[in-house]
């Protein structure tokens, strides 16, 4: 495998040819590599579908960086920046085998695992990030169930804490993809108010969960 700097990754992946296929080929294999050690905080490795969700993941990652190539801003290594577009497609991935065939009675129903910050979070967060977004998630969770109305708070849960598709959950839920946006717009708008009350606002609680 061929070493590189950003600069090189960059100029090979936008030469298309020879030069950009070599360049995928190995950044594959470090896409791969990264995935299998970073979602093991979600899946076990030994999981049946362990493999498959990281062979797609990589490829669908891979597909983004090239159409992206012109976002990336020099902020650090480029195969980070990579890594992190692979993770997010892996997570979102994860997200939608673990609700696709429950019902939202059974998401809501349930305990609040998929919610948690361990979910959400940096996959290696430290001790302090750990009890920070703990308290946060709890935090948000409560203020959610005291301030939204029923269907609001299945939808915010739904689409913002669990990743299902704006239009899936507006089919589970038996409404127009329209009138879901404005269900969730105003259960938004209670939960600023409610946070601001608290003494918080939600560029602190994302925050906290955003890598550190």
């Amino acid at each position: 495998m061929a070493t590189r700097g950003t600069v090189e990754w960059l100029a090979d992946l936008g030469a298309g040819g020879a030069p950009a296929e070599s360049a995928l080929i190995d950044l594959r294999a470090i896409v791969i590599e990264g995935l299998r050690h970073a979602l093991v905080t979600w899946l076990p490795a030994t999981h049946p579908n362990f493999a498959a969700l990281t062979e797609d993941a990589a490829q669908e990652a891979l597909v983004r960086v090239l159409k992206n190539l012109h976002t990336f801003e020099d902020r650090s290594l480029f195969t980070t920046w990579v890594h992190k577009i692979a993770v997010r497609v892996a997570l979102t991935e994860l997200r939608r085998q673990r609700w696709r065939d429950r019902s939202l009675d059974e998401m809501l129903d349930g305990d609040d695992g998929e919610a948690s910050p361990g979910f959400m979070a940096d996959p290696q967060p430290g001790p302090h990030q750990i009890a920070e977004q703990t308290n946060l998630m709890a935090h948000l969770m409560r203020a959610m169930k005291e301030e939204l109305t029923e269907r609001q708070y299945t939808a915010m849960k739904a689409v913002a804490l669990m990743g299902m598709p704006l239009e899936e959950v507006a089919r589970r839920m038996g409404t127009e993809r329209n009138a879901l946006y404005k269900l969730m717009h105003d259960a938004r708008l209670r939960l600023k108010r409610r946070l601001e009350r608290d003494g918080l606002t939600p560029a602190e609680i994302l925050a906290s969960f955003a890598e550190r």
